[in-house]
């Protein structure tokens, strides 16, 4: 009876360690007085308390301390991101100061912006035509010495100024479009390419768009240019239109800055 008590006390004072050790201790126990039914019960009752308390601690306090840990690093990980984003957006804001753009008096166009895009379109009727025109982000490219070596002095005065690319759409009735793929510079336009369009003929066959327009003759390029100018496609078109869209870019970039703040937020 001495020998039960005594191990019961130290059964008892064993309850709360971990699953593994009261199995441990359970097969020791048995293993030692394998025949005697009394150390049979007492160790089997023991190994059943120490296993649920066993259970609790570990549902208890392992897996909320984990979780905590992942918590704390993952907030304190994305506080910094949202801190640096923060900082940009301000940057971004104090940079932009921009008024709304007075558009000028007579400008042929109705101006659609699009917030969230890349794009703005112009549209506006001519003479029975639908003229539409698809204006892109501004692009300065700036070339290094070695690349200007090889350019000539026009080329080189445009590799450092600010672009628009722009789509000219000239729309029949019949449907048919004539197409113009044109870049922008400072009181200059200059086409890139020219193509005809027709909603009758399926996408997956391949038409004859025509020549380079650089390879056409002067005359029908300089007719080309005057053909645009008449239906507003200007350079004093052109120029608002430089300032408009640099002024968006700044705009989107905000925007989209605000919207990753949302996102890492939520």
């Amino acid at each position: 009876m001495v020998v039960t008590n005594f191990i019961i006390r130290r059964t008892a004072s064993q309850v709360v360690p971990l699953a593994f050790r009261a199995i441990r201790t359970t097969r020791r126990f048995y293993h030692h007085h394998g025949s005697s039914a009394l150390f049979s019960t007492v160790v089997n009752r023991t190994a059943t308390a120490a296993a649920a308390a066993s259970r609790n601690f570990f549902r208890n306090s392992v897996p909320s301390t984990l979780h905590c840990y992942s918590t704390k690093s993952c907030s304190s990980s994305d506080e910094s991101l949202i801190k640096v984003i923060q900082s940009e957006i301000l940057c971004a804001e104090s940079v932009d100061q921009h008024d709304d753009e007075d558009v000028p008096e007579g400008f042929p166009f109705k101006i659609e912006d699009h917030p969230g895009q890349e794009t703005t379109t112009l549209t506006r009727e001519y003479q029975g035509e639908s003229i539409d025109v698809e204006v892109h982000m501004p692009d300065l490219v700036t070339g290094n010495e070695d690349e200007m070596e090889n350019i000539t002095r026009d080329d080189s005065e445009r590799a450092n100024q600010s672009q628009i690319p722009l789509v000219v759409r000239v729309s029949k009735k019949n449907g048919l479009c004539l197409e113009f793929g044109l870049t922008a510079f400072a009181d200059e336009i200059a086409i890139d390419s020219l193509s005809i369009k027709d909603p009758k003929v399926a996408e997956d066959q391949i038409a004859y768009e025509g020549p380079d327009f650089s390879d056409m003759d002067e005359n029908l390029q300089k007719a080309f240019h005057k053909y645009l100018e008449i239906r507003g496609v200007k350079p004093s078109t052109t120029n608002f239109l430089h300032e408009y869209m640099i002024n968006k870019d700044s705009r989107e970039y905000v925007m989209w800055l605000k919207n990753l703040k949302k996102f890492i937020e939520a």
